[in-house]
């Protein structure tokens, strides 16, 4: 198998968790004897630095034309005072746009080793496992008109019926596979948007009759995630609401270092970790890669359909936690916080193992500590 990827890097502590999905691609290629083609390509504030653009249209075709797209992270303060439309974000919503990545799948489980991390009481994260449906092309971030100008400022939030369905059917099908329920997450109450997304996803559902579909108003929707999260499978909603509780979930499973997230369209994708750019820690090598290496196991289990690749990277990312590997988003009082490096080396030293068999996961000793 031969795969085409567009890496980018990106800003902060982007390029280092890149080189920890790089050293996991090349571990898993070596033993399910694939090829990556990969390209490396500026995004973000340092494209600005070079371009004078968050994204050049040059990087936009190469990512046409790729396979996938692995993304590490954007922005910084340094960039903050820029125009809006030269805003390092600015480059997430063109690629999503322009790849038609209408679909952002963010999945939350509380993993055994990190249940202790979470701010809520371990009664109450128990069980958590549910994924976020987020649209991710339409909505308030990319309606028109929008403006500001000393007196005011506005944006317009619209759905059609079309990009409504089609996240709908997504987020149906998923539960499928799932526990086959699914809270539509919506403020129907004040908003017009709201009622007429309320009402295609419903219309949708007809043609799921074995999956449960719930209403929830966003609002009661945050409150439940933190007094009751296990009640959640699927959550299916709008652009800006899903960016809200995608990062209330990330501070339930113990940290943003920890989650994955996949955006999908009929013909592209793109992986990258939840978290952003955590400038103030860039540069010293104590990142948390997991989430940047979840989503390489998302790639394999989504695009190249190599779920048992997948899987073994999930497995490997359990193990060395569970072997007390740790980074200082995680790591308790008590414990001596590894780097990026080390719990990158972990993670790749049990994948090698576990496919192996020539040693059990919990028996993997603790690399240069």
């Amino acid at each position: 198998m031969n795969c085409r990827i567009i890496l980018l890097p990106g800003d902060g502590i982007g390029p280092e968790v890149m080189n920890s999905a790089l050293a996991v691609l090349n571990e898993v290629g070596r033993i399910y004897d694939i090829t990556f083609n990969l390209t490396e390509e500026l995004v973000g504030g340092c494209c600005y630095e070079k371009h004078g653009v968050s994204i050049t249209n040059e990087t936009v075709k190469s990512c046409r034309g790729a396979d996938t797209v692995l993304l590490g992270a954007v922005g910084g303060p340094e960039w903050d005072s820029l125009p809006h439309e030269s805003k390092p974000e600015t480059a997430l919503l063109r690629l999503r746009e322009e790849l038609g990545l209408y679909s952002n799948l963010r999945p939350a489980i509380i993993l055994p080793q990190l249940a202790g991390h979470s701010p809520l009481k371990r009664k109450v994260i128990n069980g958590l496992d549910l994924m976020i449906v987020r649209e991710l092309t339409g909505g308030i971030y990319f309606g028109k008109p929008r403006g500001h100008n000393s007196d005011k400022g506005w944006n317009t939030l619209v759905y059609t019926r079309e990009e409504v369905e089609r996240i709908a059917h997504t987020a149906f099908q998923l539960a499928r596979k799932r526990a086959n329920r699914v809270t539509s997450v919506h403020k129907a109450n004040v908003l017009e948007s709201s009622q007429f997304w309320k009402s295609v996803v419903s219309d949708v559902h007809r043609s799921y009759p074995e999956i449960t579909l719930t209403d929830m108003y966003v609002d009661n929707a945050a409150m439940q995630l933190v007094s009751a999260p296990a009640q959640f499978d699927v959550i299916l909603t709008q652009n800006m609401f899903g960016d809200i509780l995608s990062d209330i979930t990330g501070t339930l499973t113990g940290s943003l270092g920890m989650l994955p997230s996949a955006s999908f369209g009929a013909n592209h994708a793109m992986y990258e970790p939840v978290h952003g750019s955590a400038p103030t820690i860039a540069g010293y090598g104590v990142a948390n890669p997991i989430g940047m290496i979840i989503s390489v196991a998302m790639m394999f289990t989504y695009s190249l359909d190599l779920t048992e690749a997948g899987d073994l990277i999930n497995k490997a990312v359990e193990a060395a936690l569970a072997n007390g590997y740790k980074t200082e988003d995680i790591a308790s009082d008590d414990e001596t916080p590894c780097t990026t490096k080390e719990m990158t080396d972990a993670i790749v030293g049990t994948i090698n193992r576990m496919y192996d068999g020539t040693e059990a996961s919990t028996n993997m000793e603790k690399v240069g500590k």
